[in-house]
């Protein structure tokens, strides 16, 4: 997801990444770690929508997921993960995006008068689950007491905003004053914005095994009333206090994910492979790691630096400074997000690897499916005779260098796409990259969710770094029980 302006128990969850689908969960305590728990999310497919994902004009993605014992299902709108949530006395389900490029959890309120702004093709889907907080006995508006009201408070002085709610400078400073923390606007990158109250409320995340469940008396999250553009609510799993993932204690290590390829999107028998907790981060001895940088205007998200960029044999081309550190103002890095579907590059660096692609490209051009699906290139891929080969086989790798020298082949499928319909002798295959809009504030790039399918992804918050390897994400989540067969 966009840039929001605005850690510990180990758990082993499994995260179906699929476009377009549902979850249901089932957990089972780990047999070798008691403070470990191991979620299954199980797929179904929404035949409405489209085989393959969407291009967009912002980092933008939806997606669905379960973090309950209740086998509750969740749907996946467009390409983003969607989390059921279990909040409150007696417990309301809530499907919200699962998002590490934001920090804020926060769900739609209200029965019928939650109200969201160009928000018609989510509405039609009715895809409008609310919150009530009123049918809660264990929810209660959080003060200016509160350390997560000064957090979502943005302004140069946290204390103001409680100031004009009327506390006292003694109570401000005691952290006592018991008087509710004022409305908050919370904005995204990509031109999101919701307005609501904090809340705190009971979450619950719960196993199938007798026993293993987790509860949160007193979660902290966004109880939104209005919205601009953000329909669905988020699970921000970034890693500042108001994150989901830091409430729950899921960050003390780190986290690692292995998302599965997207042709896996109508299976509903297999599930993708996402561990927070220790068990993420053992023997990774041989694993490539790059520094996690930190960015001064946005510490709670996940950075690299990325170096060059080599197209098939062509040799590597170096990127712009700003994808590998960042200006006095903070702005610049990689940013790795999971709420981002495709990979975003700067101008001119995108056109310099547009270029490079067409030089090596000989297929014909389809400029009719550029124009009808948003992509800039698309070609029309001859089906190969061999049976060994694939239409993958026949486009150029692409390699992400990234600082500490750690080089990342992109696995086939993760470039182009096949977006026509099958039978023809010849499958259009459009590239999944899109370029950053001019002049936005924030990281110079990102490295989208669609290109880590097939790479195990682990995030080592206590090293501050982050690996990369490729890796057979179906046979990872049959090694872990998430195949049925």
């Amino acid at each position: 997801m966009a840039i929001a302006l605005n850690k510990t128990t180990t758990f082993l969850f499994f995260l179906l990444v699929n476009s377009l689908v549902s979850y249901s969960i089932q957990s089972l305590a780990s047999p070798r770690n008691p403070n470990s728990l191991i979620l299954g999310l199980t797929l179904a497919s929404r035949a409405s929508f489209p085989t393959y994902p969407k291009a967009s004009t912002s980092p933008r993605k939806i997606v669905s997921i379960d973090v309950l014992g209740a086998k509750k299902p969740s749907r996946e709108v467009r390409d983003g993960y969607l989390i059921s949530l279990t909040i409150g006395t007696p417990p309301q389900v809530i499907q919200v995006l699962m998002d590490t490029g934001s920090d804020l959890t926060w769900v739609p309120c209200g029965n019928f008068s939650f109200d969201c702004m160009e928000c018609d093709d989510y509405r039609n889907n009715k895809l409008m689950a609310t919150f009530s907080p009123s049918y809660s006995s264990s929810s209660f508006r959080a003060s200016c007491a509160s350390p997560f009201c000064i957090d979502i408070h943005s302004s140069d002085n946290p204390l103001d905003t409680c100031t004009v709610a009327g506390c006292s400078l003694s109570t401000l400073v005691k952290a006592t004053c018991s008087r509710p923390c004022p409305s908050f606007a919370y904005t995204y990158g990509a031109g999101g914005v919701v307005t609501g109250i904090l809340t705190r409320d009971t979450l619950r995340v719960n196993g199938s095994s007798p026993g293993v469940a987790k509860e949160i008396p007193k979660f902290c999250f966004g109880c939104v009333g209005s919205a601009y553009r953000e329909p669905v609510g988020i699970a921000g799993f970034g890693r500042g206090t108001l994150s989901m993932a830091s409430q729950l204690g899921f960050l003390q290590k780190g986290f690692s994910h292995c998302f599965l390829a997207f042709k896996y999107a109508n299976n509903p028998n297999i599930s993708s492979p996402l561990v927070v907790g220790d068990i993420a981060l053992t023997s990774k001895d041989d694993m490539q790691f790059t520094p996690m940088l930190n960015s001064p205007m946005y510490p709670n998200f996940y950075y690299v630096g990325l170096v060059a960029i080599t197209v098939g044999n062509v040799s590597a081309t170096e990127v712009p400074s700003s994808l590998r550190e960042f200006d006095s103002l903070g702005n610049g890095g990689m940013k790795i997000d999971s709420g981002t579907t495709y990979t975003h590059l700067p101008e001119p660096f995108y056109s310099q690897v547009l270029s490079i692609l067409q030089s090596t490209i000989n297929y014909p051009r389809d400029t009719g499916m550029e124009m009808q699906t948003g992509f800039d290139l698309c070609y029309k891929v001859p089906r190969p005779n061999n049976n060994t080969l694939t239409s993958d086989d026949l486009l150029p790798s692409i390699t992400f260098h990234f600082l500490n020298n750690v080089s990342l082949v992109l696995p086939q499928g993760n470039h182009f796409y096949p977006v026509s319909a099958p039978g023809n002798p010849a499958v259009v295959k459009c590239l999944m990259f899109q370029s950053t809009d001019d002049g936005d504030d924030g990281p110079a790039g990102v490295f989208g969710s669609f290109q880590q399918q097939n790479v195990e992804v682990v995030y080592d918050l206590e090293k501050e770094r982050i690996g990369f390897q490729p890796m057979d994400c179906a046979s990872a989540a049959s090694s872990q029980g998430l195949h049925k067969t």
